[in-house]
């Protein structure tokens, strides 16, 4: 079956870097589009980063540009959000996400890794 696996994350002081993996099985990795979503406690879950199935274009949230980047190794089925300059507010739990055809379109998400920035 589907499985998305996150990690890398943790605590990290106000402009550090972190660096999440999500280990990807169960489907055709390199023929999808995935996408690093988060959720801070209170709010709703958004779209941080997304990258097309052979990398070759990436689209991040405004909040976010400059400081992640979003990239991909097919041949490790991994998805990786390079996160620089990391500010308080990126806390949040972060997702790895993908919308796969199986039988039908669905959603799938990984179970999530928290980061928080805080010194």
């Amino acid at each position: 079956q589907v499985q998305l696996v996150e990690s890398g994350g943790g605590l990290v002081q106000p402009g550090g870097s972190l660096r999440l993996s999500c280990v990807a099985s169960g489907f055709t990795f390199s023929t999808y589009a995935m996408s690093w979503y988060r959720q801070a406690p209170g709010k709703e879950r958004e779209l941080v980063a997304r990258i097309t199935h052979l990398g070759a274009s990436t689209n991040y949230a405004d909040s976010v540009k400059g400081r992640f980047t979003i990239s991909r190794d097919n041949a490790k089925n991994t998805v990786y959000l390079q996160m620089n300059s990391l500010k308080p507010e990126d806390t949040a739990v972060y997702y790895c996400y993908a919308r796969l055809l199986i039988y039908r379109w669905r959603d799938y998400w990984g179970q999530g890794t928290q980061v928080t920035v805080s010194s």
